[in-house]
């Protein structure tokens, strides 16, 4: 599925802006074919945008089911004989949608695209009517999973991972044209052989026309070309893309006709790079890379998870203010500009899927008992495993051209101690190593799991920790916690002997509260717990990468041991620096000289 893109043959036209919209708590809006005509006794909505912090009232940030947008859009009258296709960057957590009365898409998965051709529901020149309904629920066959439990006061939707459950259309919307004979995907693949670059292309087509491939420089100059739907590229003295080096190539894909010349085309960056682990290395253009930077969220005030473009660049400029060179895109896919920024950039990314709160276990630590087996039928199961693998597939298609992203993460935190967790992973692995054998692939492990039981690092090509010693474990006794940590990270690369990247550490800490003495809480101990972790970090050779968490602090759910979001944040929600980010930017600076 290729991006709406302006260009010699196609055209597009962003449907954002404020949309009709109002939730249907009791679900009669299906029934009573609320797409039929005006949705009645609607509010104003901004999309994108979650809909939960927007509007000051309680029935609107806890509402479960479903949320009914609509727009109404005029299609350009010189679209008539393109093919045209109406676009979702995302619908949290599953939508359907109508164009007038018309049915035109279904999709599962919050955080990926979907797309219906509409050219037999729309007349070029006239108006059309777009429905959608996007729904919340959580369920034990969703990615991520979670219940509903019925209660006298209504439906509460009960989840298990530590981040609020915004909904809504999260990213654009689009309508778009492309010719009836039409390309339909590119797939590209990036090699070096000393000074010269390689690029492995597939185009893909509905109809039938030849293939041309030009392949320039960021300067505009041609530097490469082919004829055929597959092929491979050359480039002497290519200028590799490298961390810190965003450097692009551009492909232009073009479908000739011997009579009517140019039918298609489209234009895919390209970024000429290796991945490869080798040891407990992980190398990029065949030079050892570490990992400095961040777990992040899609988060912000009243926005929630609504892209938002002026707050990603400031991010990305925070991250570089701090000498990050990464990120991982926890916990689910970000928006595709995320990943262009980053491509453009030089800037690194874990990719990871939606797969989050698969760890019945952690119930326990909340002292809940008779606690079921994560991996069941009733739990997380076969249908459970159908939603994570096409979360896969749509992950991996989505963002495989993007040469920042340098490893696929199939999962956050799931219990992965048993047979059973190991029966439910395999086939989503050897999923995504067939649809890219071109990068590793991991699961981000939880201490539960060390690495005597963890029956998922086989699987994987490289080790990814999310560690808390001196928060949950140790909480407040930095003495004890060094050693702690010290001797599970050198457990890992003993018994391994693959790289180890430290996903998630950190420390809740309260914006103005310092201490002079390590206190919880406060700035100073989270900055001096971040201190602990790279005296670790640095003892330790199979450690290439540290990713604190987080970035920012963030929306949760409402919990005792959760005062206003997660804390964890080495910036406040709004962006604002803790002490902790001081530490972080003296390390990564000084990393960064060696």
């Amino acid at each position: 599925m290729l991006r709406p893109q302006d260009n010699a043959t196609r055209e597009r036209k962003c449907l954002n802006g404020l949309w009709a919209f109002r939730l249907d708590p009791e679900g009669a809006g299906r029934a009573a074919g609320w797409w039929r005509g005006a949705l009645a006794g609607a509010r104003e909505m901004p999309v994108p945008a979650s809909y939960n912090d927007i509007v000051p009232d309680p029935a609107v940030r806890d509402h479960v089911g479903d949320a009914w947008y609509q727009t109404t859009v005029r299609v350009p009258r010189g679209w008539a004989g393109e093919r045209i296709v109406l676009r979702f960057d995302s619908a949290t957590h599953r939508a359907v949608v109508w164009v007038d009365d018309a049915l035109v898409a279904e999709h599962e998965g919050g955080y990926t695209p979907f797309e219906a051709d509409v050219t037999d529901h729309v007349r070029p020149g006239g108006a059309a009517r777009i429905t959608v309904v996007v729904n919340n629920e959580l369920t034990w066959a969703s990615v991520p999973p979670g219940h509903i439990t019925e209660t006298p006061a209504g439906r509460t939707q009960n989840y298990f991972h530590d981040f609020f459950n915004y909904a809504g259309l999260h990213r654009s919307v689009w309508l778009h044209t492309m010719p009836t004979t039409h390309i339909t995907g590119i797939s590209v693949d990036t090699g070096l052989d000393g000074d010269t670059g390689t690029v492995r292309y597939a185009i893909d087509q509905a109809g039938t026309a030849s293939v041309q491939v030009v392949l320039r420089d960021a300067q505009g100059t041609e530097v490469a070309s082919a004829d055929g739907a597959t092929g491979l590229l050359t480039v002497p003295g290519v200028h590799p893309w490298a961390p810190g080096d965003g450097y692009l190539y551009e492909l232009e894909a073009r479908l000739l006709d011997e009579s009517a010349g140019l039918v298609d085309s489209y234009l895919q960056p390209v970024g000429v790079r290796t991945v490869e682990v080798r040891g407990t290395r992980f190398l990029i253009n065949g030079e050892p890379f570490h990992f400095r930077g961040f777990g992040k969220h899609e988060d912000a005030i009243v926005r929630g998870k609504g892209h938002d473009d002026a707050l990603m660049v400031h991010d990305f400029e925070l991250m570089e203010w701090t000498g990050a060179n990464s990120f991982r895109t926890s916990h689910y896919p970000y928006a595709e500009e995320v990943l262009d920024y980053a491509d453009r950039h030089g800037i690194v990314v874990i990719d990871e899927t939606a797969a989050v709160g698969m760890n019945l276990k952690v119930l326990v630590t909340y002292g809940l008992t008779g606690i079921p087996s994560t991996y069941t039928e009733d739990t997380i199961g076969s249908a459970t495993r159908r939603t994570h693998l096409q979360a896969v597939r749509e992950l991996v298609l989505r963002d495989r051209n993007h040469p920042s992203v340098v490893l696929w993460c199939i999962a956050n935190e799931p219990e992965s101690g048993s047979q059973a967790a190991r029966d439910y992973f395999a086939p989503l692995f050897a999923e995504a190593r067939k649809l890219d054998p071109t990068r590793p692939v991991g699961f981000v492990n939880m201490i539960q799991d060390g690495p005597d039981t963890c029956a998922l690092t086989g699987l994987a090509d490289v080790v990814m920790l999310n560690r808390y010693y001196g928060w949950y474990k140790d909480t407040g006794d930095l003495a004890q916690a060094e050693p702690g940590l010290e001797a599970e990270l050198r457990a890992w690369a003993d018994r391994h002997g693959k790289p180890i990247i430290v996903t998630e550490y950190g420390a809740d800490a309260v914006a103005g509260l310092h201490t002079v003495v390590d206190t919880p809480w406060s700035e100073d101990y989270q900055a001096r717990l971040l201190e602990m972790y790279h005296r670790v970090f640095d003892r330790i050779d199979a450690v290439v990468g540290e990713h604190v968490w987080n970035f920012a602090d963030f929306a949760t759910r409402p919990a005792i041991v959760r005062v206003d979001g997660n804390k964890k944040g080495v910036f406040t929600r709004d962006r604002r620096p803790k002490t902790a980010a001081f530490t972080l930017r003296r390390r990564w600076h000084r990393d960064k000289s060696r």
